[in-house]
């Protein structure tokens, strides 16, 4: 099997580690130190530091995305019923991650993990925890094929019963915004009705983030690119948006355990229905 086959995960972390860049930031490890985790190296502290003084509030956007990925799993699988979730762009595993929240919500829940990062792939593992009666699975696959994503997250998902495709803060690494919106929507394709788009991602909305977008971009690290409000919302075209529609991430459905998060970050989030 080539590297360019999607793997399912099941104990990969040595392979991974042989091909993981420790000269370079690495946006997995970045927003893994922002978010208080240990899997990073003295490369991306150095350059997490750097945009810390340029811009604190990133570490905002970090720390309350993590929460919006709680509430909408949990909206879904309890208000809506989804017992499906098609996780694309993993990141590396921290608290909370999809898996733990759909099954304390639905025990019963399917979870495919995709991303096709060697240093996600590493800890692939501890993204495999599932309950008894659910399954989590980890595929080493790009973004760039949508269809092959389907294909391989069918041997875990019943693609023709309702899927939540989560794309968290990984489109701004597509630097074309009309190649993001038809990646989005070649998956979205694949997915029956009743399905749902779960997005967030840092926007263009103040100067601080557009300088902190620079200087991370500057590092030698896969770039990311922040978008316009507008533009995320462009992603949810076709669909059902959720209420409140595409918002702050602080401000999608806020509960209890919100208190003394950011109320104001750059960046956006939404949910939407596929018909």
């Amino acid at each position: 099997m080539s590297d360019d086959d999607p793997i399912t995960s099941s104990g990969t972390g040595a392979r991974a580690r042989t091909r993981i860049d420790t000269s370079k930031p690495h946006s997995a490890r970045f927003w893994n130190y922002f978010v208080g985790g240990k899997d990073n190296y003295e490369v991306d502290r150095e350059i997490g530091d750097h945009i810390k003084e340029i811009f604190p509030g990133l570490v905002d956007v970090a720390v309350t995305s993590r929460h919006f990925l709680g509430r909408a799993v949990r909206y879904l699988a309890d208000e809506q019923g989804v017992r499906q979730f098609l996780d694309v762009g993993t990141g590396l595993p921290t608290a909370d991650n999809t898996h733990e929240v759909a099954q304390r919500a639905a025990p019963d829940a399917r979870i495919v993990y995709v991303d096709n990062d060697p240093i996600v792939l590493a800890h692939a593992d501890a993204l495999l925890g599932s309950t008894p009666e659910g399954r989590t699975v980890y595929l080493n696959a790009d973004l760039y094929a949508p269809e092959t994503i389907l294909e391989a997250a069918a041997d875990t998902l019943d693609l023709s019963r309702p899927v939540a495709l989560m794309i968290l803060n990984t489109l701004g690494h597509v630097a074309d915004h009309d190649q993001a919106r038809d990646l989005v929507g070649r998956l979205m394709a694949g997915l029956p009705s009743g399905s749902h788009l779960v997005i967030s991602d840092s926007t263009a909305t103040s100067e601080g983030m557009i300088a902190a977008s620079e200087a991370y971009n500057a590092s030698g690290a896969v770039p990311y690119y922040v978008r316009s409000i507008s533009e995320i919302a462009g992603f949810f075209d076709g669909l059902d948006l959720v209420d409140p529609g595409v918002v702050q991430v602080p401000e999608w459905r806020p509960g209890p355990g919100s208190a003394g998060l950011a109320s104001a970050v750059d960046a956006y989030c939404g949910v939407g229905r596929k018909r």
